[in-house]
């Protein structure tokens, strides 16, 4: 069966010779994998259209026997250039994509974090150095995941409570508004390094290189 999605690719790998398998991540199907068939042959359909972070309409033939289904066709709609032109912003939009794939089942409809991925990489693209994005986003998928903190239990600061509430509910613009102090980016830094420990069973990878010189800005 044929079917229609878009998608983000989460990352590519190698697979034969002359194949690649991809990661997508759609609002539709949730996380799924497709083999891109001659992908890496210089004549391939597919050359130029397979990149970590590309945005496109991609068809698939999905598989009876496994979860790896058969790639067809893709349109590419967005490359998100920007972010191979900026270390901390590669940084920081990997380890977006490591926490998803760490904190979601595959093959399970994620309209809303697909759509937060999507305005997390965004807005990498536009101010790649913000230091409130990374703790915005984390604060994003925890609720979305059901696993909103309860502030009021935390024993955060009152001004740590205040950013986290604006940083959770506001959008984008609202929270790269905000300053923080090196006090204030150290308790968020920690009290999310435990929680997402806590919950997740390990601190998903990269957040190091994601935070990296935050604390400077």
């Amino acid at each position: 069966m044929i079917q229609s999605a878009t998608g983000l690719i989460l990352r590519t790998r190698p697979f034969a010779e002359t194949s690649l398998i991809v990661h997508w991540l759609t609002p539709e199907f949730g996380r799924i994998a497709t083999v891109a068939k001659g992908a890496r042959r210089p004549k391939s359909p597919f050359l130029g259209r397979l990149d970590l972070f590309y945005v496109a309409d991609f068809s698939f033939s999905r598989s009876r026997r496994s979860d790896l289904h058969l790639l067809r066709e893709v349109g590419v709609r967005e490359l998100h250039a920007a972010l191979r032109q900026n270390l901390a912003g590669l940084h920081r939009a990997t380890y977006a994509i490591t926490f998803v794939e760490q904190a979601t089942e595959t093959e399970t409809p994620l309209p809303a974090v697909y759509d937060l991925v999507l305005a997390f990489l965004d807005q990498l693209c536009e101010r790649p150095d913000g230091p409130q994005a990374v703790f915005r986003f984390e604060l994003k998928l925890l609720q979305e995941l059901g696993l909103k903190p309860d502030w009021e239990t935390t024993g955060l600061s009152p001004g740590a409570k205040k950013i986290c509430r604006v940083l959770a509910q506001g959008g984008w613009p609202a929270g790269t508004r905000l300053k923080l102090s090196h006090v204030q980016f150290t308790e968020l830094r920690e009290f999310l390094h435990g929680f997402l420990i806590f919950h997740l069973g390990r601190l998903p990878k990269g957040r190091a290189a994601a935070l990296a010189g935050l604390d400077s800005e």
